[in-house]
């Protein structure tokens, strides 16, 4: 294991116990990586609190004779990230990779949605980020290395039904990785979003109720997580040290480098505009140019490949 693609390196993933996290953990393992598997262990809409899963996970990488400790702190707590970046350096010498990937869901359609499923889904997945990203961010800076990978969703990028917070939240962390590749750049320090497409406790309790979107969710059953986790591995390694500030999507055996916004189409008036100039000239010209009101579906239309 020392000597795989990640071998020497500590790693750190949240939400490591299930799905998507659990697999990223389990192969940078296997690839030399020495890991702090985070994961308070909460139910999918972030209640309760459960130390096996993330526990069974480190067990299960120790078994293969890789490295592994177990963190059971939430990420929407400061001071437990603190913690957690300690333990990666405490037990292993240094941290080289944080993937962000602890989140919740409490789906719900936006005009019954309440200030509490809002509040608890950014502070997982937006203040979450922040928190583990900022308190590694201290170790990276001195020692001049690092590598962030954030998880975003099609969900954010593109839209979804009832899904406002946790919208909100994932195209607020591609913000974050943007700001932190443009900010932490000069201390060789990477990141970059993965936008993945598979089957975990989160995308189960997606609503389902037409037959369209009955249909949507048995196609990402299919989707396991450890075709993420391939993605995430190499763009933890060395060899992927001129990428940062990317987007990526992952669906089965698909990768998408995913847009970012730029300007679409502009219009110019020399006297100026006003409100009804604006409503009569700028509106009708930009009309064709105009986004529609897309969901995940509607972009991604085909089978996963």
């Amino acid at each position: 294991m020392e000597g795989g693609l990640l071998g020497g390196k500590v790693a750190l993933v949240t939400g490591a116990g299930r799905g998507v996290g659990r697999d990223i953990a389990l192969m940078m393992a296997a690839h030399g990586a020495s890991v702090i598997v985070n994961d308070l262990g909460t139910s999918g809409d972030g209640e309760g609190q459960d130390g096996a899963p993330a526990s069974d996970v480190v067990r299960e990488i120790r078994a293969a004779d890789g490295k592994a400790e177990s963190h059971f702190g939430s990420v929407a707590d400061y001071e437990q990230a603190r913690r957690m970046v300690d333990l990666a350096v405490e037990t292993f010498g240094g941290l080289d990779i944080v993937v962000n990937n602890a989140g919740i869901l409490r789906d719900t359609i936006f005009h019954k949605m309440t200030e509490r499923d809002f509040d608890l889904v950014i502070s997982v997945h937006l203040k979450g980020a922040f928190n583990v990203s900022r308190c590694a961010a201290d170790v990276f800076r001195a020692q001049h290395s690092g590598c962030f990978i954030h998880m975003t969703s099609t969900s954010g990028l593109i839209g979804n039904l009832g899904q406002a917070n946790y919208m909100a939240a994932k195209l607020g962390i591609v913000g974050l990785s943007k700001s932190i590749a443009l900010d932490m750049a000069r201390y060789n320090v990477r990141s970059n979003c993965i936008s993945p497409f598979a089957w975990s406790r989160m995308i189960g309790s997606i609503p389902a109720s037409t037959p369209e979107e009955i249909e949507r969710v048995e196609r990402l059953r299919q989707m396991t997580p450890d075709k993420i986790a391939v993605v995430a591995t190499a763009l933890a390694s060395d060899s992927a040290h001129d990428v940062t500030g990317q987007i990526f999507a992952v669906r089965n055996n698909e990768i998408f480098l995913m847009g970012q916004s730029r300007p679409r189409r502009g219009i110019h008036r020399g006297e100026g505009w006003t409100p009804d100039t604006v409503l009569i000239h700028a509106i009708p010209a930009l009309r064709t140019s105009f986004y529609d009101l897309d969901r995940t579906a509607d972009i991604f239309s085909w089978e996963p490949v």
